[in-house]
């Protein structure tokens, strides 16, 4: 399926793989994102874009004024938001300079129908924080842990939950911390059993990895 002469979209890949395709917007001009958002809406009901800069958001909405534009998380919605349903994701950050990267991935979950519930600033600097909540997180279906500086929460949040835990290293912290690269590498290297790992900042990758295990559980997208 092309969008104009710039893309070539994959409408099928709903039937396919229980997702619609997602535009990355980032490095995309306003017509080729407008385009590709507007067939995917036609060809699926709906579509979803990430990484939108709140600038190039102005002409993108100029052109689709009846999407959505989500200013924390840079994500674009064209078309009705599911019901959430199924088991849940618990969606938790270390501190409150991860809640963009946070943002993206509770964003994503709404678009595909997952219930989120959000546990922001509960690091291991006050790990009184994380105890007081603990109880609620463990009834979720999926845990997603964002974190940045040396990255520690996942360690410690996989050793208290049975659920899967989906590690998001973040960017945010000093020299060392080498824009997010201490933060993988400690979460790359936990010693909590089954943890998986997803890329710099990206809390999107961490949300259809959640999709991908919770999908059964869902009334059909």
């Amino acid at each position: 399926m092309a969008s104009e002469s710039h893309s070539t979209l994959d409408p099928e890949r709903l039937a396919r793989q229980g997702f619609p395709e997602v535009v990355y917007c980032q490095g995309k001009t306003a017509l080729q994102i407008s385009d590709n958002l507007r067939a995917l809406a036609l060809a699926n009901g709906r579509a979803f874009g990430t990484r939108l800069p709140a600038d190039r958001a102005i002409d993108v909405l100029a052109a689709l004024p009846e999407a959505t534009y989500d200013a924390p998380s840079r994500t674009i919605f064209v078309g009705p938001i599911p019901v959430a349903n199924g088991l849940g994701v618990a969606l938790i950050c270390a501190g409150t300079s991860d809640i963009p990267v946070a943002a993206e991935a509770a964003a994503t979950l709404s678009f595909l129908g997952h219930r989120v519930s959000r546990f922001h600033d509960v690091g291991v600097a006050g790990i009184h924080r994380l105890h007081a909540c603990i109880d609620e997180i463990r009834t979720a279906g999926v845990v997603i842990v964002v974190a940045g500086m040396e990255g520690a929460l996942p360690s410690v949040v996989g050793g208290l939950v049975a659920a899967p835990v989906i590690a998001v290293p973040t960017s945010v912290g000093y020299g060392a911390a080498f824009e997010g690269l201490a933060a993988l590498l400690g979460m790359i290297n936990s010693c909590a059993s089954g943890l998986t790992v997803v890329n710099i900042d990206n809390g999107f990758g961490a949300a259809m990895a959640a999709h991908r295990i919770l999908k059964p559980s869902l009334s059909p997208l």
